[in-house]
């Protein structure tokens, strides 16, 4: 299956600064990337890139003030299968995971395992360990709270999330993840591109997606307590302890977002358009078969 994916998003800036993007398709997946194009700006700016210590891709660049745009635009191979589910995983026990996984049972600063500990001895305590605990987890997150673009707040962590019952994404994983680690189940941050593959077109404009991945049987495995199901086509872009770690653009100064569009889907499936046509005009040279 061939998965085309992009994005275009624009600020304002008051004055020059430096702008750091997390948006780089994660180096796990590169080697699936059948065609794309380089990361295009305007006004035309250099940047570079480096690995941070979860091993994402960021890029700096140099913003000057006023309005700044960046687009990208790629098509991807994928298997075309569901997330791979694994009934029989069993948890790691503690003294006996690798050490880059102990850090994802720790709070961070949107999961607050010291909030929700107890709560989650109470719910889960007697759940059977393993893949069926991690699943209760999410069905619980999945009923408790209601999902709404309206809801979006940046600042809002798991408990608040718990306590209000509302939330994007973000939210739902916020707070599946900080269930997992006061379980002591190591689990970790994930945004990416998740289109609608394989289910009903969802008609709210596309946007990056949020999910968690939870270690057992010595592996990472992919849960989504927003959508609670098995999905088609996840490509990550990013991973972290929560959102704090992947923001799509950290900026060393105020900015207005003003523009935001993302596209993921099936290559054949939508726009005769190409979704750069806008650049084309401008940075052509820029374009990679």
């Amino acid at each position: 299956m061939l998965i085309r994916l992009g994005y275009e998003i624009a600020i304002e800036c008051q004055q020059a600064m430096p702008v750091i993007s997390l948006l780089d398709i994660h180096p796990d997946r590169q080697g699936d990337i059948k065609r794309q194009t380089k990361v295009l700006t305007s006004p035309i700016v250099p940047s570079d890139t480096y690995s941070d210590i979860f091993g994402n891709t960021c890029r700096r660049f140099s913003v000057p003030a006023g309005g700044f745009r960046v687009l990208y635009d790629a098509v991807v191979e994928d298997s075309g299968q569901h997330d791979l589910t694994n009934p029989l995983a069993q948890e790691t026990p503690i003294e006996k995971l690798p050490p880059e996984a102990v850090g994802f049972l720790l709070g961070s600063r949107y999961c607050e395992t010291d909030h929700l500990s107890s709560l989650a001895w109470s719910l889960f305590g007697n759940v059977p360990a393993g893949w069926a605990r991690v699943q209760a987890i999410c069905d619980y997150v999945h009923n408790r709270l209601s999902f709404g673009y309206s809801y979006a707040r940046s600042t809002r962590t798991a408990a608040q999330a718990h306590d209000e019952r509302v939330g994007v994404c973000r939210d739902f994983a916020h707070l599946a993840i900080t269930l997992c680690r006061c379980m002591n189940i190591p689990a970790r941050y994930v945004n990416g591109y998740l289109g609608d593959i394989g289910i009903p077109a969802d008609p709210a404009p596309m946007d990056f997606s949020a999910w968690f991945e939870a270690f057992l049987d010595g592996k990472w495995y992919s849960f989504d307590a927003r959508h609670n199901m098995p999905r088609i086509g996840r490509i990550v872009v990013a991973r972290g302890r929560d959102a704090t770690d992947v923001p799509l653009l950290h900026s060393f100064g105020p900015h207005r977002l003003s523009l935001f569009k993302v596209w993921t889907y099936e290559q054949g499936e939508s726009p005769a358009q190409p979704p750069y046509r806008d650049f084309n005009r401008v940075q052509d040279a820029r374009m990679l078969a």
